[in-house]
């Protein structure tokens, strides 16, 4: 393949390199320096690997055979990185960190050209591509400790301070974690990716914690090219950006090796001794363009690329090798074009190598689950004597029927006491025991270690749960209202969801994410708190909802969320109805309708709800009534007044609004024929149009309504009513089907 300047550029330097007196290998390769001429040696070989895969990456791409050049020319600095961190320090790298991953490879005992084939694999989206399967291109491997990022940008810092956080975290509550008690969590990012907002939540995350004395092990790295894709970073805007309180600053020439090197061995002795963050600052240089298909000379002028080519970090490793006597330019020479014509024709093999070629292939890792596996273990409880301390001799199945409120947070309880490793947290939640008191008590129970508030920053509990759902603990974040997870939706969406599915399964988030929703509070309300958008949710796939109305499904179905997320790594969002949270009546006040006594998880208990599977009520064969949430109750008020008018309905709570329990669904409505779905979400992007799909793709010839909320934000007070979804439209819309 012809060679562009970047490759020319450096073959004509290198000859023109003079040689320098020999050094001792084992001794620095130059004076001031802690780099070991060997070290140097080992080094540059894995940086040149990384720069011929580029080469390579772009090879393949012309001929059609590689899908993938956003390459780490430039930055093959970030070896010394590698070779500064131990190799079972979690790491969640930038996507220009191909040196970086060869170096650990070859530090944990592979040979070079496992790692090697490993990133072809991914360039070619072969099926053998050892973390992601041929799904993406990323840097990962189970066995490395590093964790695959889709991210190219900086939505991965938030459950990198998560990874940190639980490195302690699990040494705190001594239970298994993922990695040893004293590594630390690294990630890496561009300087574009400075200015994110995941970015500034995951260094004020780190800040904050490390303000109230809180141990942060990580190491933040910003290989600092100057630019993101065209636009260019003012000089001074990284370091200034840095500066954090609690966070300590290191800085380097990335494109220098041994000065690379150096500052990485001191940012990661700090980070390890100080169990407290950094922030190492590398500046390098970008060559070969943002990516293949990137003109350069459109926005750069030839003076800028051809300084950036004169930085060649891979040059001037190969200059500091010659100078100590290392090695010579024509041995230099030599080696450059026999590992280009090795790597090309690796390249050509994995080319041959088989892709994923069904549906099914490709969407196997996104959430396998053993349903016999959740069945087993989410009725477990802990020994009688541990639950009797949990709940100070007061066990709630004693006690009389409770509300839902209630019923969840005695559910938490039963939890918290047989997982160990289960962890409460989010706004509030600790002392206070949330805004509505779902959680009072836990944290008094359980201790501060497993009950705890956090800064309030819905990515910064959501990271968290990331970093302690990877690291083998169990998160129970709560988001304190629906309307504060959409601007944190991504740590689910881009993040959590997406990590199994990108690891074939090597790498789970489990997580049980509480969320109070939907609208119908009294007397305290506006958008952003009676919130009733739900279609970003439910278009994540893997992602289970649950969506209990009663107290007995709440403490079924979050145990079998958490025993699902504990088992098979699910992430689960829990809705729980916050008009309900108290609500005791069913139709008369005083009633008791809708208290529910409690059921004790034990190994023989029915208690257990299997996702996806909904509950009826009623008998009823003239109309199916379809609802979840508040719109339960409200179906239920009016189907009675519609059977005392003669009418005989039957009520199907859905439950379950992701997967929809459709099995049941078919069933409830074809033993009626006419099917009315109350919905309280907004008409537009509704539970109701996936209801109305799946009977239609299940070939339902009856009949088909729907009643929702209208296409608004949800107002003050008494106008609320006037665009949600109310019983009276219930029974209008039943009675029009009815006639």
């Amino acid at each position: 393949m012809a060679r562009d300047t970047v490759e020319t550029h450096f073959l004509e330097a290198v000859a023109d390199l003079k040689m320098g007196t020999p050094r001792d290998p084992s001794r620095p390769v130059r004076e001031g320096s802690t780099l070991s001429g060997r070290l140097c040696l080992d080094l540059y070989r894995r940086q040149l690997d990384s720069r011929l895969l580029d080469i390579a990456a772009r090879w393949l791409r012309e001929q059609d055979q590689g899908f993938y050049t956003i390459g780490s020319a430039g930055h093959e600095g970030n070896a010394a990185l590698a070779a500064a961190l131990r190799v079972d320090d979690p790491a969640l790298l930038h996507y220009r960190s191909g040196a970086f991953y060869l170096t650990r490879s070859a530090l944990a005992g592979r040979l070079p050209e496992q790692g090697i084939r490993d990133v072809l694999l991914g360039l070619t989206a072969a099926a053998e591509e050892p973390i992601a399967g041929g799904r993406h291109k990323v840097f990962g491997h189970p066995e490395l400790a590093v964790i695959p990022q889709t991210s190219t940008i900086a939505s991965h810092l938030p459950r990198a301070v998560g990874v940190a956080f639980a490195i302690e975290r699990a040494r705190a509550l001594d239970v298994p974690a993922a990695w040893a008690g004293d590594a630390i969590a690294v990630c890496s990012f561009g300087d574009a990716s400075v200015n994110h907002a995941t970015a500034q939540s995951g260094f004020n995350t780190a800040a904050y914690a490390t303000y109230q004395g809180q141990a942060v092990p990580i190491l933040f790295v910003c290989e600092d090219n100057g630019i993101g894709i065209s636009v260019r970073t003012p000089k001074g805007w990284v370091e200034a950006a840095a500066n954090r309180p609690g966070i300590e600053y290191f800085a380097a020439d990335g494109c220098d090796l041994a000065a690379a090197y150096d500052a990485a061995a001191q940012a990661v002795a700090h980070v390890r001794a100080n169990r407290s963050p950094a922030f190492l600052h590398l500046s390098t240089v970008r060559l070969m363009g943002h990516a293949g298909s990137d003109v350069e000379v459109a926005y750069r002028t030839q003076r800028e690329i051809r300084a950036d080519m004169e930085r060649d970090p891979l040059l001037r490793s190969a200059a500091m090798l010659v100078e100590a006597g290392l090695v010579t330019p024509d041995e230099l020479l030599k080696s450059y074009e026999s590992t280009r014509e090795h790597v090309l024709r690796m390249a050509l093999e994995t080319t041959r190598s088989p892709r994923l070629s069904t549906a099914e292939e490709v969407m196997a890792p996104i959430a396998p689950r053993s349903e016999d596996v959740i069945a087993k273990i989410s009725p477990v409880a802990a020994e009688p004597s541990v639950r009797e301390k949990a709940f100070a001799g007061a066990l709630p199945e004693n006690d009389k029927a409770m509300t839902l409120s209630q019923a969840i947070n005695r559910t938490l309880s039963d939890a918290l006491a047989v997982y160990p490793e289960m962890m409460v947290f989010g706004e509030d939640v600790a002392k206070k025991g949330g805004v509505y008191g779902v959680t009072r008590g836990l944290q008094k129970r359980f201790g501060a270690a497993r009950v705890f508030d956090t800064l309030l920053d819905e990515q910064a509990i959501l990271g968290l749960a990331l970093g302690s759902g990877v690291a083998k603990l169990l998160p129970v974040p709560e988001i304190q209202y629906l309307a504060y997870l959409h601007n944190a939706l991504d740590q689910i969406r881009g993040e959590a969801a997406t990590l199994s599915f990108f690891s074939r399964g090597a790498f789970t988030n489990p997580m049980v994410v509480r969320v109070a929703g939907y609208a119908y509070q009294k007397g305290f309300g506006g958008h952003f708190h009676n919130d009733n958008a739900i279609g970003a949710l439910r278009d994540i796939p893997g992602l289970v909802i649950a969506s209990p109305s009663r107290p007995d499904d709440a403490s079924a179905m979050l145990r079998t969320c958490l025993a699902a997320a504990r088992t098979q790594g699910a992430v689960c969002v829990f809705l729980e109805p916050i008009a309900l949270y108290h609500t005791r009546d069913l139709f008369d006040e005083g009633d008791g309708g809708w208290l529910a006594t409690y059921a004790p998880p034990t190994r023989w208990s029915d208690t257990h709800v299997p996702i996806g599977r909904a509950r009826s009520y009623g008998d009823g064969r003239d109309l199916t009534i379809v609802t979840y949430g508040n719109g339960l109750r409200m179906s239920l008020r009016a189907a009675v007044r519609l059977t005392q008018e003669g009418y005989s309905c039957r009520v199907l709570d859905l439950r379950w609004l992701s997967p929809l329990p459709v099995e049941d669904l078919v069933r409830a409505a074809e033993l009626t024929g006419k099917v009315l779905i109350a919905d309280e979400t907004r008409r537009s992007g509704s539970v109701s149009e996936g209801i109305v799909a799946e009977l239609v793709d299940a070939g339902f010839t009856g009949q088909i309504a729907r009643v929702t909320s209208a296409d608004s934000f949800i107002p003050l007070g008494e106008a609320a009513g006037h665009v949600l979804l109310s019983e009276e439209e219930i029974e209008a819309a039943a009675r029009k089907l009815l006639s």
